[in-house]
C-alpha cells in the first residue's frame, strides 16, 4: 500500500467506525483514490456510495457524518461534493513532511514485500538460426522492463531466453548443411546468421518438394534427438552462431536474460504426455493426443498423430518444471496477443493435472499488440521484407545522431556518438513502452526522436535540467543538506510536484499488479511536466528557500532517474 494513500484511509476509517459504531469494522474499510483533476483536491473517497444501500441512508448524508467526524490535522480542505464524493487537499506542511522522508530513503518510499517472491519472466524468444526482428522488440522491451521492476521492488528474479532451438527445422538445416557445405560442419570455414538463414529457407525448399530429402532430414532428427555425436556438434554450431547475432542486440539493448531453450525439455516430453494420461486427460482425436476443454473448441495438442511432440508439450512441460522443481510463486510469460488462446490452453491444462495451483503460484500470459509501419500495416521494409531488429536500433542511432548535429551541440564527436547511441537506443524502448502493450503502435523515428510531447528525449532532457539546476548552485553537499535542512512546500507548484513525487510507490504497485509499462511512463511524463511548472514559477539559487527547493530537486532527480532505471532508459549528463 503506498504509505500517503494509507494515511488518508486510516483517517477517514477512523472517523467511518466514530460516525457508524454499529456497523461491522471491515464494511467501513474507506477506498482513497488520486484526485481525477487538481480543482477536486488531492485524493477522493466515494465509499458513501457502498454504504448507503446497507445504511438505508443518502451516500450525501453518510459522507457528512464521516467529515464530522474526520481529524482534521492532516487537511488543508475537506468538500463534499456530488452525491456523496469526499474530496480532500492536504496540508502543504504534511505534504513536506513526507517528502523529507522520501528525500531521505534510498528507496523513494518504495517498501521491499516482507516476503519476497521467486518471479520468473520468459520473454524477448527468439528462434536459433533465424534472425531477431521487428516481431522481438515488444517482448524484449517489455519483458526487460518488468523484470527490473520486480527486482527493484525486492523479489528473486528470473529472466528466461525461451530460444526455438529443437525440432524438424534443425534436420532440415543439419542435412542440408552437410550435403552442400560441409566445410562449415567441418569448422574450416565460419559463417554467420544470415547465411544460416538462406541455408534454411533452401533447406525448406527442398524439404517440401523432395521426398527422399525429407527422409533424410527425418532421420537426423531422431540422430539428433538421440545425442548422435556428430548431429549434436552440428546443432551446438548452428545455436552458438544465433547466440552471437542475439547478443549483439541485447548488447545494444543492456539486457540480460538467461537461455534455457526448448530442447532443455525435450527429456521430459514423455512422461508429461504419460501423466496427463494417467490422470484421464488425454483423448485421441484423429490420431492425436489432445487435452480439451469446455468452451473451447480447439484442445491442447500433446502429441502429433505421427508421434511426435511439439511446443504445446514443450510449454506444459516448462510450466511444471518452472512450479515444482524452479519453485516459482509468480510466471509472467510475454508473447504477443496471438498466443492468447495457446497460453489459455496451458493453464486450463496445467490446473487440471494439478501442476499450477492458482492460489499458490500465479500465472501471468502478458500479450501485447504488433509494431505497426506508416502505412498501418505491419512495419516492413519498402522491399516488403520483416525488419531486423539489429538494422531498426542501429538507424535509430544514425537518426538521432543527424537530429543532435541539426541541432547543433557543443560537444565531441565522442560525445556525440554516446549521446546518440543513448537517444536512439532510450527513444525506441521510450516510444514502445509509453503506449498501452495491448494496443498496435506505429513505429516513426521522427516521432519517437521528437523534444516535445511524452518522449524519450522530453524527459531525459527534463532529468538534463533537474541536474543542472544543481551544478548551477556549486558548492552545495546534498548529503550535508539532508542532515541539516528541509522541504518546506509553500508554493502551489512545489506542492503539485511534490504530491506527485509521493505517488511513485503506489504507481510501480499499479505496474506490479497490471504489468503494464505505460503506468510509469505516464508517471514520469507528468513529473516531468510538473517540473518544469516549478522550474518555470521558482527560483532556486540565491533565494531564503534555496535549500528547501534544492533539495526537492534532488529527490525529483532521483524519482525520475529510478523510473528510467526500471524502464531500461540509461540517462545522461548533458543534452
Amino acid at each position: 500500500m503506498d504509505p500517503l494513500i494509507e494515511t488518508v484511509e486510516d483517517a477517514l476509517t477512523k472517523a467511518a467506525y466514530a460516525a457508524y459504531p454499529q456497523v461491522p469494522a471491515e464494511e467501513l474499510k474507506m477506498v482513497v483514490t488520486p484526485a481525477t483533476q487538481g480543482k477536486f483536491g488531492h485524493y477522493q473517497c466515494n465509499s458513501a456510495m457502498r454504504l448507503a444501500k446497507g445504511l438505508k441512508k443518502a451516500p450525501r448524508e453518510i459522507s457528512q457524518a464521516i467529515v464530522d467526524q474526520l481529524e482534521r490535522a492532516l487537511f488543508e480542505e475537506v468538500e463534499i461534493a456530488g452525491p456523496g464524493f469526499i474530496n480532500l487537499t492536504l496540508r502543504p506542511q504534511v505534504l513536506s513532511a513526507l517528502v523529507n522522508e522520501v528525500v531521505r530513503d534510498g528507496r523513494l518510499g518504495v517498501q521491499r514485500p516482507a516476503k519476497p517472491k521467486r518471479i520468473i519472466v520468459e520473454f524477448s524468444s527468439p528462434n536459433i538460426a533465424k534472425e531477431m526482428h521487428v516481431g522481438h522488440l515488444r517482448s524484449t522491451i517489455i519483458g526487460d522492463a518488468l523484470a527490473r521492476l520486480f527486482e527493484f521492488l525486492g523479489h528473486d528474479v528470473v529472466r528466461l531466453n525461451h530460444v526455438g532451438d529443437w525440432g524438424t527445422a534443425f534436420g532440415m538445416l543439419i542435412v542440408y548443411m552437410q550435403e552442400e557445405v560441409p566445410e562449415v560442419l567441418e569448422g574450416t570455414v565460419e559463417t554467420d546468421l544470415p547465411m544460416l538463414m538462406q541455408w534454411y529457407r533452401s533447406s525448406k525448399e527442398r524439404f517440401d518438394s523432395d521426398e527422399a530429402f525429407k527422409g533424410r532430414a527425418r532421420q537426423a532428427v531422431v540422430a539428433l534427438q538421440g545425442g548422435d555425436p556428430f548431429a549434436l556438434k552440428a546443432w551446438e554450431m548452428i545455436c552458438q552462431i544465433s547466440r552471437t547475432a542475439f547478443q549483439e542486440v541485447y548488447d545494444l539493448l543492456d539486457i540480460k536474460l538467461e537461455e534455457r531453450g526448448e530442447s532443455f525439455y525435450n527429456p521430459m516430453l514423455s512422461e508429461i504426455v504419460r501423466d496427463l494420461e494417467d490422470k484421464g486427460l488425454v483423448e485421441v482425436s484423429e490420431g492425436a493426443k489432445c487435452v480439451f476443454h469446455e468452451g473451447l473448441r480447439i484442445p491442447l495438442m500433446v502429441q502429433k498423430s505421427d508421434g511426435g511432440y511439439n511446443y504445446d508439450t514443450t510449454d506444459m512441460a516448462a510450466m511444471l518444471h518452472r512450479i515444482d522443481d524452479e519453485r516459482a510463486e509468480r510466471i509472467i510469460i510475454l508473447t504477443d496477443a496471438g498466443q492468447n488462446l495457446h497460453f489459455d490452453l496451458i493453464r486450463r491444462t496445467a490446473e487440471k493435472a494439478g501442476y499450477l495451483d492458482p492460489k499458490k503460484v500465479r500465472f501471468d500470459h502478458v500479450p501485447f499488440g504488433v509494431v505497426l509501419g506508416e502505412d498501418g500495416k505491419k512495419f516492413k521494409t519498402r522491399s516488403g521484407e520483416v525488419v531486423r531488429l539489429i538494422d531498426l536500433l542501429t538507424t535509430a542511432i544514425k537518426e538521432a545522431k543527424a537530429l543532435l548535429k541539426e541541432r547543433e551541440y557543443d560537444m565531441s564527436e565522442k560525445e556525440l556518438n554516446h549521446l546518440a547511441h543513448v537517444l536512439g537506443i532510450d527513444a525506441v524502448k521510450y516510444a514502445d513502452l509509453s503506449c498501452n502493450r495491448i494496443s498496435d503502435y506505429v513505429f516513426s523515428y521522427e516521432r519517437m526522436l521528437r523534444f516535445e510531447g511524452n518522449t524519450a528525449a522530453f524527459i531525459l532532457y527534463s532529468n538534463v535540467r533537474v541536474n543542472g539546476i544543481k551544478r548551477k548552485i556549486g558548492n552545495i553537499d546534498i548529503k550535508k543538506l539532508l542532515t541539516t535542512e528541509k522541504v518546506s512546500l509553500e508554493h502551489p507548484s512545489e506542492i503539485d510536484l511534490g504530491l506527485h513525487v509521493l505517488r511513485f510507490a503506489e504507481t510501480l504497485q499499479m505496474v506490479e499488479s497490471e504489468l503494464l509499462p505505460n503506468i510509469l511512463t505516464d508517471y514520469l511524463y507528468t513529473l516531468a511536466q510538473k517540473f518544469n511548472a516549478f522550474f518555470r514559477d521558482c527560483r532556486v539559487e540565491g533565494v531564503a528557500e534555496q535549500n528547501s527547493r534544492l533539495l526537492l530537486c534532488e529527490v525529483v532527480a532521483r524519482t525520475m532517474q529510478r523510473g528510467l532505471q526500471i524502464l531500461g532508459i540509461h540517462t545522461v549528463e548533458r543534452m
